[in-house]
């Protein structure tokens, strides 16, 4: 089987093969003879996440490493599946040229969470208009031609299908009332892109919306933006964007220290009809 880059999942799942496997008291030469593989180097890829593992292959794993624990074995299964998942060649394939690393294992991300939890101070990709959209990528100057710009905002246009999907992508979003007063690409584009965060919240019950108020004064999210990724297997990731890279943090004391700064942000902020009625008061001042 040829080497693979590491991906999130296949590193995920290779943790969990490798600490099953020191429980099971079986040193990597022992594991590699009994699972028949070509020896420790190819068991050591796979618990690296170089090496791909065939999610038929999993049964074997778990038979070796005396797993009967019917939940345990059904988590590996899942995970293995997710990591061995293609859905990310279409969207990429599509927009290679506009997709710059680490993005591209954002949307990968994006494509296999179930549920997003988001900190930001502007609106976030999944619910923007195509003119807020326009005028956020052009601004951002990380794209230098206008054909660029038109490719990459397609995408982000496409990406808003996870909302709308068969098991749509659950999506919990504070926005800092900054977000909702900086006039991306002028008043009538802000007033479109405001009635946009309206109609989301009351057509999509997965989607939840609300403001961080001015008045709160310091709060938990004063590092910048993160969104936190839940998936059907495997713990949450916590996804940090500095200006000119993306942080997968996986670490459980890292994810734990985003997760408590979004229950925080979460309770101070307006509640969904406080955050609606100020939406609606913005578009009126339009």
């Amino acid at each position: 089987m040829a080497d693979a880059q590491p991906n999130l999942f296949r590193r995920r799942l290779g943790l969990e093969l490798r600490s099953l496997r020191k429980r099971a008291g079986l040193s990597l030469v022992e594991a590699s003879e009994r699972l028949g593989l070509s020896g420790a180097p190819a068991l050591s890829k796979i618990e690296n996440g170089r090496q791909r593992v065939p999610p038929v292959s999993v049964p074997g794993f778990l038979e070796v490493y005396g797993v009967t624990d019917p939940e345990a074995g059904s988590e590996i299964r899942r995970l293995a599946l997710l990591a061995a998942s293609g859905k990310q060649t279409s969207l990429l394939a599509a927009y290679r040229e506009s997709v710059r690393d680490p993005f591209a294992e954002y949307i990968h991300l994006e494509e296999l969470a179930l549920r997003a939890e988001s900190f930001s101070y502007l609106i976030p990709g999944l619910l923007q208009t195509e003119e807020y959209a326009h005028a956020v990528v052009a601004g951002s100057r990380k794209w230098s031609t206008a054909k660029e710009i038109r490719s990459f905002v397609e995408l982000r246009m496409v990406r808003q299908q996870a909302l709308v999907r068969e098991k749509p992508l659950g999506l919990w979003c504070i926005l800092d009332e900054a977000a909702l007063h900086r006039q991306v690409g002028g008043p009538a584009v802000m007033r479109r892109q405001l009635q946009r965060l309206l109609e989301a919240a009351e057509s999509l019950p997965h989607v939840a919306i609300q403001v961080l108020p001015f008045r709160k004064g310091a709060h938990a999210g004063m590092d910048g933006p993160f969104t936190i990724m839940r998936f059907e297997a495997g713990p949450p990731i916590a996804v940090v964007e500095p200006m000119t890279t993306s942080l997968y943090l996986e670490d459980d004391a890292d994810v734990e220290r985003y997760e408590t700064g979004f229950n925080h942000l979460r309770a101070e902020s307006l509640d969904d009809e406080q955050s609606a009625e100020l939406i609606h008061n913005l578009i009126k001042d339009q």
